[in-house]
């Protein structure tokens, strides 16, 4: 039988789901990445050392864009090697992830769908994986 997965995953919290017809399996990973809130410095004004340059949101982004990368990768090696994965999930992070695969030379063409799912519990998402799949609970 071909490996089946689903990932239900938001910006704090990834819950992988491996099924079979017999068995399944849950992982949990949670992320580093914190809310990502608005700047909130000046803009073009000098800052105490008296450099004009916005560098302090620049370098806001780029910590919280090497964080979620980081957290993508670290789903994406837990995925292991799926013929096939469910991505859903509430916010943007479900097409982050689809994207994030779509270039990984390892599974680029193995999302079978995109989903926008609210929160589930543990057990639902495990459901909703196997109704997916057509797997009897």
């Amino acid at each position: 039988m071909k490996r089946k997965a689903g990932v239900c995953i938001d910006h704090k919290k990834a819950v992988i789901v491996s099924v079979s017809t017999d068995h399944a399996t849950v992982k949990t990973l949670t992320s580093e990445v914190g809310p990502h809130a608005r700047y909130s410095g000046r803009a073009g004004y000098p800052t105490p050392g008296g450099s004009h340059e916005g560098g302090g949101e620049k370098k806001y982004e780029q910590r919280y864009d090497h964080h979620l990368d980081r957290y993508f990768d670290e789903v994406i090696s837990q995925l292991g090697q799926p013929d096939a994965v469910l991505i859903f999930g509430p916010g943007e992070a479900k097409l982050q992830l689809k994207e994030r695969l779509s270039r990984s030379k390892a599974l680029p063409d193995c999302v079978v769908g995109i989903e926008t799912a609210d929160k589930l519990s543990d057990p639902q998402i495990v459901a909703k994986v196997k109704e997916h799949y057509g797997i009897d609970r």
